[in-house]
């Protein structure tokens, strides 16, 4: 049985893309990693974080919230980033407090933007992502679908599936074959 052509899109600690055509991958689209690239991932969002903190863009309400939860110093920061293993994820671990705070302007901002990001830099990449569904999975994408939803509805794209992770959807491919 063939499948449907599509794009799928994981933005989840790390971003990757790619184009189906219903039987194959024709083109892939990887993210550049925490530092180049992953736009629109959990590390890219957290890194935001905490940029909007350490530049002291968070107006003082964020602020207090951000200090209450996390308890770090910059140099904490600047040694987990610089110094420790897996700063990738010590980065991603900072996302959360988007979800946490849903509604408040800058944090709309953050997501907006990256998830943004997310699209100019994947799914514009391929010349089928105005005719053919976007799917997505991942975390990110799951938590912040309403985001998803509002950018395919602003660019015009036909949204396909969000899944919070992609076991079900390999699953259901695998048992329409």
């Amino acid at each position: 049985m063939r499948s449907r052509p599509g794009i799928a899109s994981i933005p989840g600690t790390g971003s990757n893309s790619c184009y189906y055509d219903g039987t194959d991958i024709i083109s892939n689209n990887p993210g550049l990693g925490y530092v180049l690239g992953d736009e629109g991932s959990g590390t890219f969002l957290g890194k935001k974080v905490l940029q909007y903190y350490l530049y002291k863009t968070f107006d003082d309400e964020l602020r207090f919230r951000f200090e209450q939860k996390f308890n770090v110093t910059k140099d904490d920061i600047l040694d987990n980033v610089y110094r420790k293993p897996l700063p990738n994820r010590y980065l991603a671990s900072f996302a959360i407090f988007l979800a946490e705070n849903r509604g408040h302007f800058m944090i709309e901002n953050i997501l907006e933007d990256g998830l943004n990001e997310f699209f100019f830099n994947h799914i514009y990449k391929y010349r089928e992502s105005w005719t053919v569904p976007l799917h997505f999975t991942g975390s990110i994408a799951w938590y912040y679908k309403d985001v998803i939803e509002e950018l395919c509805q602003l660019y015009e794209l036909q949204l396909g599936k969000i899944m919070k992770g992609p076991m079900a959807g390999l699953v259901h491919y695998h048992q329409e074959i």
